[in-house]
């Protein structure tokens, strides 16, 4: 078996307009500028079909003519891309402690980004905050609110009561609330909630590490760690949101088996710097210790590279990604040195001599990339089916 992807199609009869023209968006995003027929060809769609389609994602500013490809005799063909300013995405990540607001083009680029402490967790006053979030991003980048396409929120994660130990919400009061809901009659938009490795995972897809890539696994360093499983371009969630809460399975340590995020997240990395009195309370501090050589940091990086190792070879056997991406609140040295010392099994569906992407890939960091994926969930709406083509 190789790497080869099924195409996505579109239909010509019986399926919804939505569908074909993200399949149409879709294959234009993914490949750039393309004529009405090469749409066709790509995409099983009618040109007829196609041109329809087209000249409704003009009218409504998702496209822009890119000149013209000479393709032999007749006519050169008008090629058609993305209009980046033809739709925008709001996006908010909340912690206990803050809220990030991002705002992107439809390409995925970052036009808005902004934190603002969060002084009490009151859904009223947060969803007032949100709001004011949204305004100043208009204002400041002078988008039209018709222009957005909806927003993305990320919350604490795992969603519900769980049997997770201290994996309970860290916003109390919010477990209860309908956030959809409850924001989107704040905003006057279509709301999507997700944690923050499905978020980030989608941001990757949309302008980051994935952008050729149809399945991955998105494996991102939060406080803990999360992971993010994308298949055919769409996010698996789990019956009730918590599918990827890889940082709770068990992995073999030093006293027997451990939570995997008590060996591999950031937190572990403080606080195995705290046990040596050192201090390392932000992600600048993490990246400045690194570039500074420290024994104790490298240590921990030495400790962390089987556990590592066992979790990635377990997300390639159950779920044969193209590639897994490592990225999130951590710095990219780091995650570099990760990457780079893996202790990856030879004894994964993984391995395979026609490999044509690298089994790692590195992501985004820093600590606006889940508030820049909520947003990327918004923009991938407009490029994936959400039903199957029959």
């Amino acid at each position: 078996m190789n790497e080869k992807l099924q195409p996505i199609v579109g239909a010509n009869a019986g399926r919804s307009r939505s569908h074909n023209r993200q399949v149409v968006l879709g294959h234009i995003k993914t490949t750039g500028p393309m004529g009405r027929a090469q749409i066709a060809r790509a995409s099983g769609l009618s040109t007829q079909a196609v041109s329809n389609i087209i000249a409704d994602l003009l009218d409504d500013g998702f496209l822009r003519e890119d000149g013209r490809l000479s393709a032999g005799r007749g006519l050169p063909a008008v090629q058609y891309a993305l209009n980046p300013g033809g739709a925008h995405a709001f996006g908010v990540e909340i912690r206990p402690d803050a809220i990030f607001a991002a705002l992107l083009d439809l390409e995925g680029k970052t036009l808005f980004a902004r934190r603002e402490p969060l002084e009490k967790p009151d859904p009223a006053w947060v969803r007032d905050h949100v709001v004011a979030l949204r305004d100043a991003a208009l204002a400041e980048t002078g988008v039209r609110a018709e222009r957005l396409l909806g927003a993305g929120l990320v919350l604490p994660g795992p969603f519900g009561q769980t049997g997770l130990a201290d994996a309970g919400s860290e916003l109390p009061g919010w477990h209860q609330l309908d956030a959809a809901s409850w924001f989107a009659q704040g905003l006057d938009l279509a709301v999507y909630v997700e944690n923050d490795a499905n978020a980030t995972a989608m941001a990757e897809r949309v302008s980051g590490a994935a952008q050729e890539l149809e399945t991955y696994a998105f494996l991102y360093f939060g406080a803990g760690l999360g992971l993010g499983l994308v298949s055919q371009g769409r996010l698996i969630r789990g019956a009730f949101g918590n599918a990827g809460e890889i940082g709770h399975i068990p992995v073999p340590g030093p006293d027997g088996p451990v939570a995997l995020e008590q060996l591999v997240s950031r937190l572990s990395a403080q606080r195995h710097l705290k046990r040596h009195g050192i201090t390392a309370g932000s992600i600048a501090d993490l990246d400045r210790h690194f570039q500074d050589q420290c024994p104790e940091l490298f240590d921990w990086l030495a400790r962390a590279r089987a556990p590592l190792g066992y979790a990635l070879t377990t997300i390639e056997n159950l779920f044969d990604p193209q590639a897994i991406i490592l990225g999130g609140a951590m710095p990219e040295a780091i995650l570099d040195d990760l990457i780079e010392n893996a202790a990856l099994s030879g004894q994964s569906v993984s391995n395979r001599p026609d490999r044509q992407t690298p089994r790692l890939l590195r992501g985004a960091s820093g600590r606006m990339t889940a508030a820049l994926g909520a947003a990327a969930l918004v923009i991938n709406q407009s490029f994936t089916p959400q039903i199957a083509a029959a």
